[in-house]
């Protein structure tokens, strides 16, 4: 049997429980941004295992954008709610940074105190003990509190599966759906199914953990409540009614404050988005330099990835330019591209040179497998064919002192601006280390073919190490440029700008 030591039981309120809500309700805002599950990294209509909208998919590629898939979810419900992917995805980062931060010093302590013998099963008869509680708890029967010593043996074998099983499996999908990890370790991502299986695989444990946590709470006043909330604050002592009164309404109030807290900072969010967005990139930031940032894709060394893996079917996000958004890329798409240029410019010396598609062709070449990840979740793998962005740039001559980013402009304009001013040309700026990375091309090909209109044709950059926000469509200008503060809004591009989006698009 366990051991007879007391302690406090832990409760679903305790910091790793927090901050489990909090990542769970800012996954709700990031689900909603593209609210299917897929097994397949095509993400191909009508294939999802699982959806949460009545919307049907059309058969055709390119006429219906993942932002027209967009659902808008209350405040209450989600962090920070109301169509605020780059809020969510800031505000799940930071919750699960806190929420590691918390199991590592927990498992620490548990080991460095010898506890862990209250959670780790050390003998075989706990999985019979176990199967006589569950069949208790089946029964709608309770088991005697003689069982609890803290633990019976289903909770024993409950938590050391959530804990060593559960919780790294939660972790690991998690990091698997980042590009910098995909690019750098792609035959684990292979392994848990790709981008899409790494998603659902992430999708159910939540649900899980979820559960765990509903079920072991709402035990916790179902089964010995007196008792166990005692323990729970008080870590002990004598089992009268009016202690269990007062324990009972400081984890109620607990628990009120929690929940009032959590939708108080959805609101806090969406009255200055901003001030939110400077706010949890910060600290976010924090553990990609810890860690993402080191990553640098295998590139050719990445032999795992095959034109086998191509996908049939490929979403987009943002649709060709028009007439009134471009005048010059539609007439140069209904003449082959015939007078489309491409500026190649050095914004710090004023200095510029102007290329056509021909002369990007005349440059080395360069292709490679790779899979497309969109910041909603959507994906696709496609060979990709162009010049590395170090070769089109030295057409200036060496890099300018004082050059820290390349800044990438589209001929087309942002989708929306989140203070719905007029749509501005689409933009993104990436390092320069992100730049000299292998897979980042300016692309002119796609699976042997030109590069589709909907794709970004007749050129689009490729930055394999960064989501898809990073990757510019129709693409019009290229620029060395020495602080992106000076640019739009001073994010870092039109994402970061009008989604308040990272600048660092690792994760």
């Amino acid at each position: 049997m366990p051991s007879t030591t007391k302690s406090r039981r832990p409760t679903g309120w305790s910091p790793a429980g927090y901050t489990t809500i909090r990542g769970t309700t800012s996954g709700i805002e990031m689900l909603s941004s593209l609210p299917r599950l897929w097994w397949r990294n095509e993400c191909a209509p009508k294939t999802e295992w699982l959806k949460f909208t009545r919307r049907e998919l059309p058969d055709e590629e390119g006429v219906y954008t993942s932002l027209m898939d967009e659902k808008s979810v209350s405040p209450i419900l989600s962090l920070p709610g109301r169509e605020n992917i780059g809020l969510g995805r800031h505000w799940h980062g930071l919750s699960v940074m806190l929420w590691v931060l918390n199991g590592i010093v927990y498992v620490t302590l548990l080991f460095a105190t010898g506890l862990w013998r209250r959670i780790i099963p050390t003998s075989w008869d706990v999985f019979g003990e176990a199967w006589e509680s569950l069949k208790t708890y089946l029964s709608l029967d309770v088991p005697d509190i003689s069982h609890f010593q803290p633990y019976d043996s289903l909770q024993m074998l409950g938590y050391t599966f959530v804990i060593f099983v559960l919780a790294p499996f939660l972790m690991l999908t998690g990091v698997a759906m980042s590009p910098a990890i995909r690019n750098r370790f792609p035959r684990l991502i292979k392994l848990l199914g790709g981008h899409q299986g790494a998603r659902s695989l992430h999708f159910i444990c939540m649900v899980l953990f979820a559960g765990f946590i509903v079920v072991h709470v709402s035990l916790v006043f179902l089964v010995h409540r007196e008792h166990n909330v005692i323990h729970m604050v008080f870590g002990g002592g004598e089992v009268t009614s009016a202690r269990a009164a007062q324990a009972l309404v400081i984890v109620v109030v607990t628990i009120v404050a929690v929940v009032v807290f959590w939708i108080a900072l959805s609101y806090w969010s969406l009255a200055d988005r901003a001030r939110a967005q400077r706010f949890t990139a910060a600290f976010t930031e924090i553990g990609r330099k810890i860690f993402l940032n080191r990553l640098r894709p295998l590139g050719a060394a990445n032999t795992v990835d095959t034109d086998a893996d191509v996908s049939k079917f490929h979403w987009t996000n943002g649709l060709p330019p028009t007439e009134e958004e471009s005048t010059v890329w539609v007439k140069a798409r209904d003449n082959n591209w015939e007078g489309l240029t491409i500026t190649v410019r050095d914004d710090i010396n004023d200095v510029e040179k102007v290329l056509s598609v021909d002369d990007l062709k005349k440059l080395p070449r360069h292709s490679y497998v790779a899979t497309h990840t969109c910041m909603q979740g959507w994906s696709a793998t496609s060979r990709w064919t162009g010049v590395r962005l170090t070769d089109v740039m030295e057409v200036l001559g060496p890099r300018p002192e004082g050059a820290r980013y390349l800044l990438a402009e589209s001929y087309g304009l942002a989708q929306k601006m989140y203070d719905n001013r007029p749509r501005e040309p689409f933009y993104a700026c990436i390092d320069l280390d992100t730049m000299a990375e292998a897979t980042s091309i300016l692309a002119y090909e796609r699976n042997g073919h030109e590069i589709e209109d909907y794709l970004g044709g007749p050129a689009r950059t490729r930055v394999e190490s960064n989501h898809g926000y990073k990757h510019v469509k129709w693409i019009s200008r290229l620029m060395w440029i020495h602080d992106f503060a000076d640019y739009g809004d001073g994010r870092g591009g039109t994402h970061e700008d009008s989604a308040l989006q990272a600048f660092n698009g690792r994760i």
